[in-house]
């Protein structure tokens, strides 16, 4: 009932994943960056540990294979979860249960690696890994995945309607550098999350600049700002 990317960009060093779901509130639960560690995508019968769990795997040293194959041994119920990874050097590793909902695949790309279930075809990660190699040399991260996102919805996508949906990318900072949610929509919550994109990424540096020098930033431009 899910599909998502997570990608590295080698050129800038950012991370990102995007991800829709049939499910409310993808985004609260099942993409997870950190600033030059990882990005990691947790579905199917999500467990939200695991997201943060592999990043700080990835932060004292291990690779995404040797990561994931860690947490694969350690916890239980793997046989619902699926996983994908990516790390600072661009490795990729992916884990698929026995469990898994549906017509499930994964396809794996330069930096990237795709994954969903109940699916509608086969096809879907491999049309957002091509998405995303072909575009994130020439666009910023969250850009190419929400593209690949895209890809993934127009190759077929889920099985049934997707009503969430998320874009997450972190960069040289602590915090995400972005962080885009559609909780609930009937029928087109990738499109809303396209719409939100065009309206923060034009915005995306000034709040950056607010948070690390607030003299040099612009002002917000409401009522009462100066």
């Amino acid at each position: 009932m899910t599909f998502s990317i997570v990608g590295f960009d080698r050129n800038s060093g950012d991370f990102g994943v995007a991800i829709t779901t049939s499910s409310i509130a993808v985004g609260s639960r099942c993409p997870w960056v950190r600033a030059g560690v990882g990005a990691v995508a947790t579905q199917n019968i999500t467990d939200p540990s695991l997201g943060p769990a592999i990043l700080d795997l990835l932060q004292s040293g291990l690779g995404a294979k040797n990561a994931l194959a860690q947490i694969v041994a350690e916890q239980p119920f793997m046989d619902f979860r699926q996983l994908t990874v990516v790390d600072k050097n661009g490795e990729i590793a992916e884990f698929t249960g026995n469990n898994i909902l549906g017509t499930h695949a994964v396809a794996y790309g330069d930096c990237c690696v795709a994954a969903g279930n109940l699916l509608a075809n086969t096809r879907v990660p491999s049309a957002m890994v091509d998405h995303f190699e072909r575009r994130v040399a020439d666009i910023h991260i969250a850009e190419a995945l929400l593209g690949a996102l895209k890809a993934g919805l127009d190759a077929g996508g889920e099985l049934g309607v997707v009503h969430s949906a998320a874009l997450l990318t972190a960069s040289e900072y602590s915090w995400p550098e972005v962080n885009l949610r559609v909780d609930w929509h009937e029928a087109e919550p990738v499109k809303l999350l396209e719409n939100l994109w065009k309206d923060y990424a034009p915005q995306r540096v000034d709040y950056n600049n607010r948070a690390v020098n607030p003299d040099a930033a612009p002002s917000y431009g409401v009522p009462g700002d100066p």
